[in-house]
């Protein structure tokens, strides 16, 4: 049988070459209620001060045209550049800043700024009384400083920041002035591409295991890695208010910039040689340095090899320090953890992760204050004298949350909470922050540092109701100090006063767009902040409801329902577009929680399937298609059978209803929820028809792993074949388009993925139609793209379910 499903692989993978004959038609455009949506004003961004008292809104364009995405680009490493100007290509920016003080509700426009502004990473001032930014121009990426007391910003520095990769700038602790990473003025002249190859690309492996998952952009030979080295080389700088820049020492392919809380030290991390063309940036070598402020190292704290043997699983990290830091709650201390396990899940130890610090001068030996049984997540520091410390493993989906004490090492850690992750029903909430005088963030405390604050979704099974809580220590216990309530959703989304009285929240409705507000509750009163818009008028009528039922082995699901605006039970059942995307549980009951709330805000954006509301479709938007392998049971080897029957319960609630015409149900889904919708056309006959936007569907090409699998193609053969669509083609008897952006950058979905598929469709004699988007990813950002998807997509569910005659055979 396997031997069988791979010859059907090669036989359909080079005998097609008459797959592509058609030509390109042009880009097209949707109804004009559909594109009508695409064009609106997107909803700002915002973002509050380090002392919370003023809001910054920023403003974001449309999406832009095609003639950006099609600029010149470099992919490198797992990068992708732009060479006009040093920096990320893709990269989103915004183009209006507007502060908005919280006490009185002024508003004001940051002066100053071209008419072209292209803002990107704003970043508030320690003291919050500033804001830097980048801004792009066509050769270059320039520094600004905005004076909110002023409400104008300027430039600080000309078109020279390095913004390849990591850090670009950071601001110093005191306020007074920022490390900027500069282009070195070292690196030379741009590398000339050879014309004559100097010789063969060569790999060996001498028997080491190195997994090679499917990363995309990487290095193929020396002339990339030279251009990899030219786009990062740079050098830190140190540039006051006034924009003096005083040069550092330091150059190298930097990637990280921390300044120490106390701002004596720089924490730095390097790339260097030897490079790989198995792996992207984040796994080269790499120094991890301090410096000091003339940019001098003064410790290094770590050389990390080349990380080409990372195991398999989502529990594997790298060998050797991980995660260094500095501890917000000391003036010059870092942090990291060290795996005892050599990083490898499958390797039996007690203790998988080790904590160490080390304080200024750095002379010491490393302290180790923790050791975990599971791996190493996160901290979160007070300025109280303990902190907390979450691990989780994911084999088992646990995760454990620890209170230590920071100033007496011998005290015991002490157990705060212990429970499953993927229990959505049990979680506690998530500690809020605040942050330091010096830029540092710590536990927001309360009751002189007894308490801490607790802000979460408030899962439940009648939907979330995000809560506030307040945690006291010494008991373990939580007492809630407010919740949403119906027919809002309202989320916690900053904390302005020590007690937890004033607070700012994110608050909508079915009907009523999310805003801001200020929620006083002593006062029981609640103040607007923000008047955005309603983003999608054309929706606001539409019918939306919160629906639950079951899966035939007892697994309940949840749906959102939409209807279109006016409809009526009586009008009879509507052609309807399904869209989901399969998620991996390890408990049944973990897998039956309701996710999501019946009181949020229709949103829509370019890859929602909600358009069709407007054309009269009914939407059942994310269906839960659980995959559950409980205790040693692995997930994906019952994933056909799961999928089918959390499909077909879906199918079954929406005919019930009445509100579905089962002869006209489309499926779709984006990545691994077009996955998905190849599955369930070969392996089930509920729908009339599908769409596949940037999907993978031969699991052979993701031989050492796929989303949540960790088994290899070898451990595992019959699942990655079973679960592969791709040989299970002749049995998909419904048409299906296939979308596939053309730059795909997404781990396993290349655009091969899509054209292997449709190949092998166009073989059998099948229905499909391949549409491959010129230079987008795995997301789609131009307009004129995003407008022909969705032509595409409408086009295809008017032919093939809207009008499909309702007495044939779905098989074709």
């Amino acid at each position: 049988m396997l031997y069988h499903a791979f010859c059907v692989i090669l036989l359909l993978t080079f005998a097609m070459s008459d797959a592509f004959s058609q030509g390109a038609t042009g880009y097209k455009m949707p109804p004009k209620a559909i594109a009508d949506l695409i064009d609106a004003p997107p909803t700002p961004a915002v973002s509050f001060s380090p002392r919370n008292d003023v809001m910054l809104i920023m403003e974001r364009p449309s999406l832009p045209p095609i003639s950006e995405l099609a600029a010149p680009e470099a992919r490198l490493a797992g990068l992708r550049l732009n060479p006009r100007t040093n920096g990320r290509s893709r990269a989103e920016y915004f183009t209006k800043l507007i502060v908005k003080t919280l006490s009185d509700g002024k508003e004001s426009t940051i002066a100053g700024l071209p008419n072209d502004a292209r803002i990107g990473r704003p970043r508030w001032s320690p003291d919050g009384k500033y804001i830097a930014f980048t801004l792009t121009r066509e050769d270059g990426i320039e520094l600004w400083l905005a004076d909110l007391s002023k409400a104008s910003a300027r430039k600080l520095l000309d078109a020279k920041l390095s913004d390849a990769y990591g850090t670009t700038f950071v601001w110093l602790p005191d306020s007074k002035g920022l490390i900027a990473k500069l282009i070195s003025d070292k690196r030379g002249a741009k590398p000339a591409e050879p014309t004559v190859p100097s010789g063969p690309v060569i790999q060996e492996t001498t028997g080491k295991t190195a997994a090679a998952p499917t990363f995309q952009d990487l290095l193929k030979n020396a002339y990339d890695e030279a251009l990899f080295e030219y786009f990062l080389s740079a050098r830190l700088v140190r540039v006051s208010l006034s924009g003096d820049v005083k040069a550092l020492a330091k150059e190298g392919l930097i990637s990280t910039i921390q300044p120490s809380p106390n701002g004596k030290y720089l924490l730095v991390e390097s790339l260097h040689r030897p490079f790989s063309y198995l792996v992207p940036a984040m796994r080269f070598p790499k120094k991890i340095e301090v410096l000091d402020m003339t940019g001098k190292v003064v410790k290094e704290i770590a050389d990390l090899p080349l990380a080409e043997d990372i195991p398999l699983g989502r529990d594997a990290v790298r060998k050797g320090v991980h995660n260094c830091q500095w501890r917000a709650d000391a003036p010059a201390t870092l942090y990291w953890s060290e795996a005892q396990d050599e990083g490898n899940p499958k390797v039996k130890v007690e203790v998988r992760d080790k904590l160490f610090t080390l304080s200024e001068p750095f002379t010491d030996k490393p302290r180790e204050f923790l050791a975990l049984n599971y791996r190493y997540q996160n901290v979160m520091w007070s300025d109280k004298g303990f902190a907390l410390v979450n691990e989780t493993w994911w084999a088992t989906r646990k995760i454990r949350t620890w209170k230590i004490n920071t100033t007496d090492a011998q005290a015991k850690p002490e157990l705060l909470f212990e429970r499953s992750f993927e229990d959505r029903y049990s979680d506690p909430g998530t500690p809020a922050m605040k942050t330091l005088p010096n830029g540092m963030t710590v536990l927001h405390l309360t009751d002189n540092g007894n308490a801490l604050f607790l802000i979460g979704d408030g899962a439940s099974p009648e939907g979330d109701k995000p809560f506030l809580d307040k945690f006291v220590l010494s008991t373990k216990q939580s007492q809630r100090l407010w919740q949403s309530a119906a027919p809002y959703y309202e989320y916690p989304v900053e904390i302005l006063d020590e007690k937890g009285t004033l607070l700012v929240t994110s608050r909508e409705s079915q009907t009523e767009q999310p805003n801001y507000f200020i929620r006083n509750l002593a006062q029981n009163t609640l103040s607007q902040l923000t008047t955005f818009p309603h983003p999608a008028p054309a929706l606001a009528k539409v019918q939306k409801e919160l629906i639950k039922y079951k899966r035939e082995d007892g697994v309940e699901l949840s749906a959102t329902l939409y209807l279109p605006e006016g409809y009526t039970s009586d009008k009879g059942p509507l052609p309807m577009l399904m869209w989901a995307y399969p998620r991996e549980f390890k408990s049944a009951q973990a897998a039956s929680q309701v996710v999501g709330s019946p009181y949020r805000f229709t949103r829509i954006n370019w890859g929602s399937p909600l358009f069709w509301l407007t054309q009269g479709y009914a939407i059942l938007d994310g269906p839960t298609m659980p995959i559950v392998g409980e205790g040693g049971k692995e997930p994906n080897d019952t994933y056909v059978q799961q999928l089918v029957a959390s499909a077909k319960a879906a199918v079954d609630e929406v005919v019930r209803r009445g509100v579905a015409d089962k002869n006209r149900i489309a499926i779709g889904g984006h990545s691994y929820g077009a996955f998905m919708t190849a599955n369930l056309l070969a392996h089930s006959d509920l729908f009339r028809a599908g769409i596949a936007r940037s999907g993978a569907y031969n699991r052979t090409l993701t031989p050492f792993g796929f989303q949540n699998e960790e088994r290899t193609l070898w451990q595992a053969p019959e699942t990655y074949i079973a679960m592969s669509p791709f040989m299970n083609a002749e049995k998909i008897n419904e048409p299906i388009l296939l979308i596939h952006g053309e730059a795909d950058n997404n781990q396993g979905t290349f655009p091969l993925q899509s054209e292997r598929l449709f190949n092998a469709l166009k073989g059998l004699g099948k229905t499909a139609r391949l549409v491959l988007l010129p230079h987008e990813s795995h997301g789609y950002q131009a307009r004129e793209s995003v407008m022909h998807m969705l032509y595409e997509m409408h086009e295809w569910l008017e032919k093939y379910v809207k009008h499909a005659d309702a007495k044939t055979s779905q098989a074709n």
